[in-house]
């Protein structure tokens, strides 16, 4: 896969998301922003999806359980060609396909609704277990945020995964050390997570999350690894939209289309230097 290409990706898949948020007059930007890299690896070529058949049986699944960054996943999305990217300007608004919370019955590509944090690692284990039972081949992989990783289901969810040898499932760690109010280490400190899954049996990688080369390799490794897995991202909440790389809130921001547009130009900058 050629770096560059992924690179592109990521950063059109940033603008796209920024685009959407001034159309809507807000959002969340810090989290969204954090997992660009992340998406442009699995839309990128690791994923086996079809967006002229989004619903084939043997497909690949996403689960976005940090689901307050939807609009993200909508710019992937639209990006690969699921839907027409002029439907981004319709975040949040009435009537919308696309709304703050994924909702599967109402976007398409989206194969789990999730609003709730915590919850989505659950759906995904049952989703792998559903989809071994069928003798489908597909992977199945679920994006929570470190944050959420604080909700006890979590981890009754990777018991199951474990015990289950849901070799199908891979965790996805968007670890950007942030959560809505403040640093997950000030507020309730994860200690170790590498090790934590590990004592439960899973497979732990770990990779610069902001680095969409290095994690489409990573995902390829956890795909081939025998086991259920954990890819761990090291990342920075507001990374690539230069109002939201700052060290105070950037969880949720008010966002206009001046803003969007000079962040969309830095990001053309930093991609043209690489």
């Amino acid at each position: 896969m050629n770096g560059y290409s992924l690179k592109k990706d990521a950063a059109e898949i940033r603008k796209l998301t920024i685009r959407a948020m001034a159309s809507a007059g807000y959002g969340h930007i810090g989290g969204s922003m954090s997992v660009c890299d992340a998406l442009a690896a699995l839309y990128g070529g690791v994923m086996h999806v079809d967006p002229s058949d989004p619903d084939m049986p043997d497909r690949d699944r996403l689960v976005l359980s940090k689901g307050h960054c939807g609009p993200a996943l909508y710019a992937a999305l639209a990006y690969k060609g699921y839907f027409p990217a002029e439907e981004l300007a319709t975040l949040n608004a009435n009537g919308t396909l696309l709304p703050s919370h994924c909702d599967r019955l109402k976007t398409r590509g989206v194969d789990i609704s999730t609003g709730s944090l915590g919850q989505g690692l659950s759906l995904a284990s049952g989703v792998a277990y559903g989809c071994r039972m069928r003798g489908y081949a597909s992977k199945v992989f679920c994006i929570v945020g470190d944050g959420e990783l604080q909700e006890g289901q979590n981890w009754e969810a990777i018991q199951f995964i474990a015990h289950h040898r849901l070799d199908n499932l891979i965790l996805i760690v968007d670890n950007n050390k942030r959560q809505l109010d403040g640093y997950t280490e000030e507020i309730c400190a994860q200690q170790n997570l590498a090790d934590k899954f590990m004592s439960f049996g899973l497979k732990v990688f770990l990779c610069c999350g902001h680095d969409p080369e290095a994690i489409f390799r990573t995902l390829e490794q956890a795909k081939e690894a025998g086991a259920p897995s954990a890819v761990i991202l090291d990342t920075e909440k507001g990374k690539g939209c230069v109002f939201a790389e700052i060290p105070g809130f950037n969880h949720y921001m008010v966002i206009d289309k001046t803003m969007a547009e000079a962040a969309c130009r830095e990001i053309d900058r930093r991609l043209s230097d690489e």
